[in-house]
């Protein structure tokens, strides 16, 4: 198991993180999707990047598992679902700076950069705005934050987002088994003993504290508004993974996401939907790995 080690940024937030691998390998940066920490990438994933050659570094991002926690006022539900996010809020920008930030620390002038959900927003803008540090991009189910693509079914809208966050232990779990449930494609079930263990231990990693960061996290992307201008500057050979069942972002976040990209491939997975469930991981190796292997420079 990896040790958690920290890194303090020059612009005040402290990022937790882990490696895998031989740092003189490929490097790779995972960054996780809303809510999630970084022990959110299952063990067989990572360990099938590093057998690919591939040195990977996962984080939590701000926010969440053991990453600074801010103080600013949590958006409320209401303001939430008419997306209204506070003045003040971070954005998708400051999660970017937070992840070069950390190849800062680790010495890393450029890394194939995989985000997934979440995560595939802030990859993008890390793409388009720091180009020369991203040596390919991998986008999985995200979006380009256009109000009319993207967009999750009402059922998990309000799972999501207008149910009260859990209090205790055993209710974040129980909420995470609802929603992972909800969104898992039809055609790749979940490994519903080993979500129990990540949901476990994600609340034992922030001690429940990352409630409010959530809702400041769904006020960042909805603060970033429509990247689309953004997204269609990025240079890095780009490619798009998407379920055609996914309904906490629709397929057609994805489709735009590789329209807006010049040159992106877009790979749609029949029965997919919104995780990364056990009988998806070696297909998902697959497809990462030769895309890095492909567009990255010589």
């Amino acid at each position: 198991m990896s040790t958690d080690h920290y890194a303090s940024l020059a612009h005040g937030i402290r990022i937790c993180y882990r490696t895998h691998g031989d740092a003189g390998d490929e490097p790779l940066l995972l960054i996780a999707g809303l809510a999630e920490d970084l022990t959110c990438w299952p063990a067989a994933f990572l360990d099938g990047l590093v057998e690919r050659g591939f040195f990977v570094i996962h984080f939590d991002n701000r926010d969440v598992g053991r990453s600074t926690t801010l103080r600013t006022p949590t958006p409320g539900a209401l303001r939430q679902l008419l997306r209204r996010p506070r003045s003040g809020a971070y954005t998708l920008a400051d999660m970017a700076v937070d992840s070069v930030g950390l190849l800062d620390h680790l010495g890393i002038d450029s890394a194939h950069v995989v985000g997934r959900s979440m995560g595939g927003m802030i990859a993008q803008t890390v793409a388009a705005t720091r180009s020369a540090r991203v040596r390919t991009l991998t986008s999985i189910y995200s979006t380009t934050g256009r109000p009319s693509v993207g967009r999750p079914t009402r059922r998990v809208w309000i799972r999501v987002v207008a149910t009260r966050p859990p209090r205790t232990r055993q209710s974040a779990v129980d909420r995470h088994l609802a929603v992972t449930s909800l969104v898992a494609g039809p055609a790749y079930p979940i490994d519903e003993e080993g979500e129990k263990r990540y949901a476990e231990g994600a609340w034992d990693r922030s001690c429940g504290a990352g409630r409010a960061g959530v809702a400041r996290q769904i006020q960042a992307i909805q603060a970033s508004g429509d990247r689309t201008g953004q997204v269609g500057g990025i240079k890095a050979p780009t490619l798009v993974i998407h379920g055609d069942r996914d309904p906490m972002i629709d397929i057609s976040g994805g489709r735009a996401t590789a329209h807006a990209v010049h040159g992106a491939r877009l790979v749609v997975i029949p029965g997919m939907g919104h995780h990364f469930a056990p009988g998806l991981l070696d297909r998902l190796l697959d497809l990462i790995a030769q895309h890095s292997r492909q567009g990255a420079p010589m």
